[in-house]
């Protein structure tokens, strides 16, 4: 690789060390391709990213910001998870790690916070942002259908009451 490349791949870095929500690193030594090929397919899906670098270059890339902590974890074959969201990255590299045993989670970085891999199992349980949409539309939802049903339920008995009346006067 040459210096301009290197430099390219630096400044990748950098800005994703700066502009993501969270950074996953796991050792991958051992996976297949088609392992590999399925990890960036899943990952791809959730809206995140793998990235393998050099740790020299993955160091270099992490001087000066806030995901500076874990450039300790940059020994042997690692490669780098990432997503906008929070959760997605942690959520696809942990169910992965579950399938695979060559995968070992590391650690992460979330802003400036430094995470082990507890920490990464841990914001992989919690539900997704899409999730969480989905809930708080339910929530706002429930009370106005409830309020729908109530102003309704005097209504819908008057229209019984009269229905009873109309048979009451046939028969």
């Amino acid at each position: 690789m040459e210096r301009a490349e290197k430099r390219e791949v630096v400044s990748a870095l950098s800005d994703v060390f700066a502009n993501t929500g969270v950074v996953v690193v796991a050792h991958y030594a051992g996976l297949s391709v088609a392992e590999m090929t399925k990890l960036r397919s899943d990952m791809r899906d959730a809206g995140g990213r793998v990235k393998v670098a050099k740790n020299r270059l993955v160091k270099l890339a992490l001087e000066g910001t806030d995901a500076q902590g874990i450039s300790d974890l940059m020994s042997g074959p690692t490669c780098l998870a990432y997503s906008d969201d929070p959760i997605a990255a942690p959520k696809v590299a942990v169910k992965f790690a579950k399938g695979n045993d060559k995968f070992v989670i590391l650690g992460g970085a979330m802003g400036a916070t430094v995470l082990d891999a507890k920490a990464v199992s841990s914001l992989a349980d919690l539900p997704s942002l899409d999730e969480l949409r989905g809930k708080l539309v339910g929530l706002l939802q429930a009370p106005a259908g409830k309020i729908a049903r109530t102003v309704a339920a005097p209504a819908a008995q008057l229209a019984r009451v009269f229905g009873a009346y109309g048979a009451k006067d046939a028969a």
